[in-house]
Parts: C-alpha cells; sequence; structure tokens
C-alpha cells in the first residue's frame, strides 16, 4: 500500500508519516499540487492526503488535474472547515474531508476506511453487459468468459476506471507498462486494436481521441 501527502508543511506530513509507518504504509510526499502530479504519473499510488492551501497549485485544483490522469481516492486536509469549502471537494470526487487540526490517530483510521470502501467498490467495473470483476480477475459479456492478454485486461480496467476521461497515449503508457518502458506510442494501439476485437459487439465504447489517444464513452446515447 502507497500513501502520498501532500502539504506543503514538512511538520504535517512528518507527523502523518510517523503514523503511516507504523502501520508499514508506504508513504511518499510532496508540498505542492504540482509535485503530487508528478509522482502520480510515476508511482502506483492508493489514496492520496491533499492540503487545500498551497504555493504553486492548490490541492483543489491539483485534484482536478490528477483525475484527469489517474481515479484515486483523496482525503482533502484543510484549516478552513466551512460547509461551502466541503462540498467544492466533494463536487470535485474527494472521497473525505479532514479539517486542522486533527487527530493524527483519526486521519489513519479515515485513510483505512476510505481504502476499505474503495475497495469494496473498485472491484467490479461495468458497463451494459460488460463486467470486469477484478476479484475474480474475469471479463464476461453476457455473461460469456472473454478471453484477455494480461495486458489487455490491464488496458480495459485502466479504461474503465477512467470512464469518459480522455487518456494521452504517454498517460497510457506510464500507468501500464511503467514509467521506465523504452517502447513508443505505437505499442498503445496495437493492443488498443487486439483488445477491440475482443470486446466484439462493446469494441465501439473505446474511442480515438484524435491527435490524443483514447477514451472509454461510457456516455448513454439518445435514442
Amino acid at each position: 500500500m502507497k500513501i502520498l501527502i501532500c502539504d506543503d508543511e514538512v511538520l504535517i506530513r512528518n507527523v502523518i508519516k510517523e503514523y503511516l509507518l507504523l502501520d508499514n504504509i508506504e508513504v511518499l510526499e510532496a508540498e505542492n499540487g504540482l509535485e503530487a502530479i508528478d509522482l502520480v504519473k510515476r508511482e502506483d499510488i492508493d489514496l492520496i492526503v491533499m492540503d487545500i492551501m498551497m504555493p504553486k497549485m492548490d490541492g483543489y485544483q491539483a485534484v482536478r488535474e490528477i483525475k484527469k490522469i489517474k481515479d484515486i481516492p483523496f482525503i482533502m486536509l484543510s484549516a478552513r472547515g466551512e460547509e461551502f469549502d466541503k462540498l467544492i471537494g466533494f463536487d470535485i470526487g474527494v472521497d473525505d474531508y479532514v479539517t486542522k487540526p486533527f487527530s493524527p490517530k483519526e486521519l489513519v483510521a479515515r485513510i483505512k476506511a476510505v481504502l476499505k470502501r474503495v475497495k469494496t467498490d473498485r472491484s467490479i467495473y461495468q458497463y451494459k453487459t460488460l463486467v470486469l470483476d477484478d476479484l475474480a480477475h474475469e471479463v464476461t459479456i453476457d455473461g460469456n468468459l472473454v478471453l484477455l492478454t494480461p495486458k489487455e485486461y490491464d488496458l480495459l480496467k485502466y479504461f474503465m476506471q477512467n470512464k469518459n476521461i480522455a487518456l494521452s497515449r504517454d498517460t497510457i503508457l506510464t500507468n501500464i507498462w511503467g514509467f521506465d518502458f523504452f517502447g513508443d506510442e505505437r505499442t498503445v494501439d496495437t493492443h488498443v486494436k487486439t483488445l477491440r476485437n475482443s470486446l466484439g459487439k462493446y469494441r465501439d465504447v473505446i474511442k480515438t481521441v484524435r491527435g490524443m489517444g483514447y477514451k472509454f464513452d461510457a456516455k448513454e446515447k439518445s435514442e
């Protein structure tokens, strides 16, 4: 498990880190939103604890930008506890909101609760009769098993985790093949082609975004 703490106050980062390490949780640190975005591109992060008021890029903007890259759960930290601030956070997809000053033990408990809820909620990804069961590591269409290569499975899961989000080829390469992959973007095109063939009647749900990459288009079309 890997948690990213993004806060411009080193003391707060150190306190949270100390308590997470007691539970053998790996911790990454960033002091502003831009650093957090860079880490998300390079690391497989399970949850982000994000401060709101930071230099260079605030927490709200950082959440919006990270959501374009990967669907990661967030807990927001803020010295401001007004209802309006919390509503903004929840509106952009934040999972929980903690007001400073806070109890480190309570924050760790909230982190575990969010991760448990996310694991339960996100083990099944579905679009109509296309179902990806991540616990069983199976994909079915109309109840029939679809045989995918490991990379096709990872690619489909990533698309379904980021429905309706345009994903660049570079972003896909980083998240599926890893930051150190030395191939080129044609690798993505090749695997998308074979994945589409495997999806049969759902092949067209993976749309090409001209000049950029691809997206899983889950928007319902009007008749």
